[in-house]
């Protein structure tokens, strides 16, 4: 199944990322595979990263992502904020990471920019 635009692909490609396309009752998405955690941050070192991608992407931007196995922060032992809430697709029960985007720009941003704000999400964490 082809979900991501060629740029989209390239990109993961590029950076070596292990990623599978998923798709369930007409939602599409993207999970990034053994995802590296920020070191000594949370109970795990990877994680599996689903991505959901609206029917408009790129033009519409993906909003949340949501993470297996579920992460909490080593220092508390607590989820992070806004990380707290289930989210079952293909067969999985996912940590949805409420984290919004308000700044997307058709045409200019793509996996790339989501991924870096995964990246963010992460390493902010608290």
């Amino acid at each position: 199944m082809a979900t991501l635009p060629i740029r989209c692909r390239a990109y993961i490609e590029g950076r070596g990322m292990v990623v599978d396309e998923v798709e369930e009752n007409g939602q599409k998405g993207v999970v990034l595979r053994q995802f590296s955690l920020p070191a000594g941050h949370f109970d795990e070192s990877n994680a599996d990263i689903l991505i959901m991608l609206p029917s408009a992407y790129p033009d519409v931007a993906p909003d949340m992502f949501y993470a297996v196995p579920w992460l909490r922060l080593v220092e508390s032992k607590k989820y992070p904020r806004a990380a707290d809430c289930p989210f079952a697709f293909v067969g999985q029960t996912w940590q949805r990471w409420s984290r919004h985007n308000n700044t997307w720009r058709p045409g200019v941003d793509g996996i790339w920019t989501m991924i870096k704000r995964v990246e963010t999400a992460l390493a902010e964490a608290a």
